[in-house]
């Protein structure tokens, strides 16, 4: 749609967002929250602690826009220390409120009105509004299930002379992929070949399992060669550290492209918690083992609600990473995954999430759901006891 149709136009053809609707959904009936991937428990004491510090220190006022030095440089040592990344925190780290503000920050600085993003498909649902905001053409190539993997060739063709940058999200939500060393290389050598941006949405960095471990994990595609100079790295503190509330996250990079994202944060948030960032400074620091125990916890976890949806005839596709997994719900006879997700508190007493809502093409991801294992045990074993016992076909 051509940037010069008013804002409001463009985006009302966008959907609310779907997980406060079976937020609300699940506060409404009462029933058990197996969709919104929020978890049940906060993250280590320790950094509580730190965030009541700050705050009886008179940390209460603006931070700098670019973030607090202390947590600048916390940032830039844990890129150093995960990932071998030279990072200056002075010209190369901007603190933003969570990674949804740095995406929007990114693409809102580096995305002009006709320039075509290639993106991952199924979306996290804040990129298609703020591609809407840029008056951005959407190029989506498609994991599509079973298996979630890119179709290296579909990816080939997506690029061309208008492609101006390539959004990536590994680990992937809502699929639990985590893209391979291979796959990211084709990225790679796409975005060099095109002298295209690569946006990475890296958020569940550290929350990948074993499966995808013993083939390397996640890589950041900065880390490839050649690939620091065009590459915008975005993350948080919400997922890896269980303080999704917190919503303080950052962006790392070439300097000339961390300015352009502090540039556009100015005008968004201008600042961002500023008795959080040192609280986040300490989680990097003191806490870094931190995010590897949680995975480990996860994978427990996602092993416990797929084993579940397998008993109740939901089999899952095992994710390789994040909070979710997802299932085909075709031969329960219902027009789609939503028209479920809407009776399954009535049948269930659970609620998920319906995936068609994250795809460009309707008939694209229309029968799948999204179910979160980020929960107590007790509640998983609960979720889907119900879910067994409940007659679940149209």
């Amino acid at each position: 749609m051509p940037a010069t149709v008013p804002l409001s136009a463009r985006l009302a053809h966008v959907p609310p967002t779907v997980f406060s609707e079976m937020s609300a959904l699940a506060v409404r009936t009462g029933a058990l929250n197996l969709g919104q991937g929020f978890p049940d428990v906060d993250g280590p004491p320790s950094v509580i602690a730190a965030a009541v510090e700050a705050l009886e220190a008179g940390a209460n006022q603006y931070a700098p826009g670019i973030g607090v030095p202390a947590l600048r440089e916390a940032v830039a040592r844990h890129q150093q220390r995960h990932y071998g990344l030279a990072v200056d925190p002075d010209r190369e780290v901007v603190v933003t409120t969570g990674c949804t503000e740095a995406v929007a920050a990114a693409l809102l600085a580096l995305v002009d009105p006709g320039d075509e993003v290639v993106v991952l498909e199924p979306y996290y649902d804040s990129y298609v509004a703020i591609l809407e905001m840029c008056g951005a053409v959407r190029r989506p190539v498609t994991l599509r299930a079973p298996h979630f993997r890119p179709d290296l060739d579909e990816l080939r063709a997506a690029v061309g002379d208008r492609t101006r940058a390539i959004l990536l999200n590994s680990p992937h939500n809502p699929t639990g992929t985590v893209l391979t060393r291979d796959e990211l290389q084709v990225v790679a050598d796409l975005a060099t070949e095109h002298d295209v941006l690569v946006i990475t949405d890296e958020v569940y960095e550290h929350l990948v399992f074993d499966d995808a471990r013993s083939a390397e994990g996640h890589v950041p595609i900065a880390t490839l060669p050649g690939m620091w100079d065009r590459t915008l790295t975005l993350s948080s503190a919400g997922k890896s550290y269980s303080f999704t509330g917190w919503k303080v996250g950052w962006a790392t990079g070439p300097a000339p492209l961390v300015q352009a994202v502090l540039a556009a944060k100015q005008w968004l948030t201008f600042t961002s918690g500023s008795p959080l960032q040192p609280a986040v400074a300490h989680a990097l620091d003191h806490e870094p083992d931190w995010p590897r125990a949680l995975a480990r916890d996860l994978q427990v976890r996602r092993d416990l609600l797929c084993e579940g949806l397998t008993a109740a005839g939901l089999v899952p596709r095992v994710p390789e990473g994040t909070y979710f997994a997802t299932t085909d719900v075709s031969h329960l006879g219902w027009a789609d995954g939503r028209e479920l997700c809407l009776a399954l508190p009535e049948r269930a007493g659970v609620v998920a999430i319906p995936v068609q809502g994250f795809y460009d093409d309707p008939h694209e991801g229309r029968q799948l759901v999204r179910w979160a294992f980020c929960k107590e045990p007790d509640v998983i074993r609960e979720g889907v006891r119900r879910l067994a016992a409940a007659d679940l076909h149209r």
